[in-house]
């Protein structure tokens, strides 16, 4: 992987790190992370990034208090966002996760970065579940 993709990253995410493991650990308290030892490209850190970060984006609620949560859940999408170059809103971010989170179609997430992250791609396959 190109040094630069990844400090791009960690400066998205404050209080980051990399774990001995070859983890990027983007939040420690909630445990949010994915592994980078094995990526090559800047694009595949995005398309991780996507697809095991989305979730805490959207639904994550690693703390007691709710207003922790919101916090937190406004902390990843917000880093997910000044990565990618994006604008993805709660709803959006909901969508991703539905649509990639947990790398559960990765076709669907190189064909959705390819395309410059038209949402569209994902709603289409949504519209494919009814």
């Amino acid at each position: 992987m190109i040094n630069k993709d990844l400090m791009k990253l960690m400066r998205c995410f404050p209080q980051r790190f990399i774990h001995y493991n070859g983890e990027f650990i983007a939040h420690r308290e909630a445990n949010e992370y994915f592994v980078i030892h094995d990526i090559v490209s800047e694009i595949e850190l995005k398309y991780k990034t996507l697809e095991w970060l989305s979730r805490a984006a959207d639904k994550g609620m690693p703390f007691k208090s709710n207003k922790k949560n919101e916090y937190f859940r406004e902390f990843m999408l917000s880093g997910i966002n000044k990565f990618l170059g994006t604008h993805f809103d709660k709803l959006e971010i909901g969508i991703i996760y539905q649509k990639l989170g947990n790398n559960v179609n990765r076709e669907l997430t190189i064909k959705f970065v390819k395309a410059g992250y038209d949402l569209e791609i994902l709603r289409k396959e949504m519209d494919t579940w009814k």
